[in-house]
C-alpha cells in the first residue's frame, strides 16, 4: 500500500492552501491594527526591515506559518493517502486489506472513516468467500444426481430387463435436480432483488394455518402430525410469498427430522406490544449442537445425522433471508424434552 510522500499533490494542495489562509489572517490582522490604532511604531535603529516591517518577525511568522501548515496538511492528508491506497488494493481484488492499523491509535472522523472503510472490505471478503464455497456445494449438488442418472443409463444399456427400475431411478434423480434448481433460482432471486417481490397485506395466521394443513397432510403418510396453536390474527404488510416460502420450509424441515409417530407443535403469539408475531416450530427429532446451529442456515449445509434425510440443505438458508427481507428473524435451540426448537419472528410492517 502506498505512503504518504512529499510528492503527494494531496499534501502540497493542504500546504498551501494553510500558508495562504495564514498569510491572508497576519494582512487582515495587520491592516486592523493599522486602521484601528493609528500608524505603526517605528522600529529602532539598526533593525534590518522589509519595508515598513521588521525582518526578524516577519521571517520568524513565515517559518511559523511554513511548519503549522506543513504539519496539519501532513497530519490530514495521511490518513486519506491509506484510504486512497487501500481502496485501490479492494478494486484489485484484495478484500484483506486493512486500513485502520496505518493510523497508529488515531481517535479523530478520519479513523472513523477507516474503520468503515475496514467493515466493508470485511464484507466483502466474506461474500467473496461465501461466493467460491457456493459456487463449490453447487457444482458438487449438481454433480451427483448426474452421475447416478450417468450410471442408471450405463446399467440400462448393459440390461435391458432393468428398464422400469432405471427409468424410475432417472426420473426420481431429474425431480431433484428439477428441486434444486428451482430452489438455488428463489434464493437468487431473494438475494439478488428482494424488492421484487411484491408487499401484500394478509394475515399471517392465516398462511401459518395454510402452511401447517399441508404439513399435516404431507406428515401423516410418515406416520407423524403438525398440530398448530395460533388463535385470532396477526394483519401485516409483508411480502406474502416469500412468508409463506419460510413457514413452508421451516415446518417441512421439522417433519423431516421429528421421530416417527411424534408431533410437530406450531405456536404463534403476539408479543408484548402486539408489533410481532413470535412462532415457535417444535419437533422430536436428535436436535442439533450449539456449535452447528449458525452454520444450519447457510447453503448446502448437511449437519451429521442428516445423511438419510432426502434434500440439499436450501430450506433453511432460504427461510432465513425470507424472513430478513421482511423484517424478521429466525433461531434453533434445542428443547429440554429433547428435540430442535425454531423461534420466527414477524414484524407488523416490512417496511415504514
Amino acid at each position: 500500500m502506498n505512503v504518504l510522500h512529499f510528492k503527494s499533490g494531496l499534501f502540497w494542495k493542504l500546504t498551501l492552501a494553510l500558508w495562504v489562509s495564514m498569510l491572508l489572517s497576519m494582512i487582515a490582522a495587520g491592516l486592523y491594527l493599522r486602521y484601528t490604532l493609528g500608524p505603526p511604531l517605528q522600529p529602532p535603529p539598526g533593525v534590518i526591515t522589509i519595508g515598513p516591517l521588521p525582518l526578524v518577525p516577519v521571517v520568524s511568522g513565515t517559518l511559523a506559518m511554513l511548519i503549522a501548515g506543513a504539519a496539519v496538511a501532513w497530519y490530514l492528508a495521511g490518513p486519506l493517502q491509506h484510504l486512497r491506497g487501500g481502496l485501490r488494493e479492494v478494486a484489485r481484488g484484495r478484500f484483506e486489506t486493512r486500513v485502520t492499523p496505518l493510523l497508529r491509535g488515531r481517535r479523530d472522523e478520519l479513523t472513523e472513516v477507516a474503520e468503515d472503510f475496514d467493515r466493508m472490505a470485511a464484507q466483502l471478503e466474506q461474500l467473496t468467500k461465501s461466493r467460491q464455497v457456493l459456487l463449490h456445494d453447487i457444482s458438487h449438488e449438481l454433480r451427483s444426481p448426474l452421475a447416478r442418472m450417468q450410471a442408471a443409463i450405463g446399467l440400462l444399456r448393459q440390461d435391458a430387463s432393468q428398464t422400469p427400475a432405471m427409468l424410475d431411478r432417472i426420473e426420481r434423480e431429474s425431480n431433484l435436480l428439477d428441486a434444486l434448481i428451482e430452489e438455488l433460482l428463489t434464493l437468487h432471486r431473494i438475494e439478488a432483488a428482494p424488492e421484487g417481490w411484491s408487499m401484500d397485506t394478509v394475515d399471517v395466521m392465516d398462511l401459518l394455518h395454510a402452511v401447517t394443513e399441508d404439513a399435516d397432510f404431507e406428515a401423516r403418510a410418515l406416520s407423524r402430525e403438525v398440530c398448530i396453536d395460533a388463535p385470532g390474527e396477526f394483519v401485516a404488510r409483508v411480502q406474502a410469498e416469500l412468508l409463506y416460502r419460510a413457514f413452508e420450509n421451516v415446518i417441512r424441515n421439522a417433519v423431516k427430522f421429528t421421530a416417527t409417530g411424534t408431533v410437530v407443535e406450531v405456536r404463534a403469539r403476539r408479543d408484548n406490544g402486539g408489533d410481532h408475531l413470535v412462532i415457535t416450530v417444535d419437533d422430536r427429532g436428535p436436535g442439533v449442537p450449539e456449535e452447528s446451529r449458525e452454520r444450519m442456515f447457510d447453503p448446502f449445509v448437511r449437519l451429521e445425522g442428516s445423511e438419510t434425510v432426502r434434500g440439499v440443505g436450501l430450506g433453511l438458508a432460504m427461510a432465513r433471508r425470507a424472513l430478513e427481507v421482511n423484517g424478521g428473524t429466525i433461531e434453533a435451540s434445542n428443547r429440554d424434552q429433547g428435540g430442535l426448537r425454531m423461534t420466527l419472528r414477524v414484524p407488523r410492517s416490512a417496511r415504514p
